[in-house]
């Protein structure tokens, strides 16, 4: 994950976090402002209109899952040393950005004029279908039953990391790197 840097990038990373909390990009700007721990003219200051800094968010979005998946790039690593440290990213990711699946809810239920949404939409697929390469090499299982064994590994991460599940399953499992990482092998050691 990309590093804050500057007080516009700690906008967008607790805009991006407020949108998953409430559900919807429709968090109110004085509400971020407060979330931020900067005034409302800091956001019109940097992004002009709250349209813009969603836009912003949305690249912040962007950038950060195709970092993510980065790891996936690794020619050093093993297919399953690249699965696993994509899906630790994924995960850490969604832990600290709820809104990351808020973002991609929003992106597909869009206009289908908007670009920043085909954007979103574009990149999440190119992303997926890396990972379903390295994953179908990591599981060798045939296409007719790899579609089941991708549901149940997607599922695996995306439960664990929601807002549904109680704070005890988070802290002791998904919140320290080295239990996630486990737990993702574990996960794979079923699968195949």
């Amino acid at each position: 994950m990309r590093e804050l840097k500057n007080i516009e990038e700690k906008i967008l990373d607790r805009a991006l976090y407020l949108f998953g909390k409430n559900g919807s990009l429709n968090v109110p700007i004085r509400a971020i402002a407060k979330e931020a721990e900067v005034n409302v003219s800091a956001i019109n200051y940097y992004f002009g209109s709250k349209d813009e800094m969603v836009k912003n968010v949305q690249l912040f979005y962007i950038e950060n899952m195709v970092l993510a998946y980065s790891k996936l790039d690794n020619e050093e690593l093993s297919d399953e040393e690249k699965l696993i440290l994509c899906v630790n990213e994924i995960m850490e990711y969604i832990l600290r950005y709820p809104g990351v699946l808020v973002m991609l809810k929003e992106a597909t239920n869009a206009d289908k004029d908007d670009e920043m949404a085909k954007k979103i939409i574009d990149v999440t697929d190119s992303m997926n279908k890396k990972l379903d390469i390295v994953l179908e090499r990591v599981v060798k299982l045939p296409k007719n039953k790899f579609i089941y064994t991708k549901m149940i590994f997607l599922s695996s991460i995306i439960y664990p990391t929601s807002d549904a599940n109680t704070e005890e399953f988070k802290n002791e499992l998904i919140s320290d790197k080295e239990k996630r990482i486990e737990y993702i092998r574990y996960i794979l050691s079923i699968l195949k």
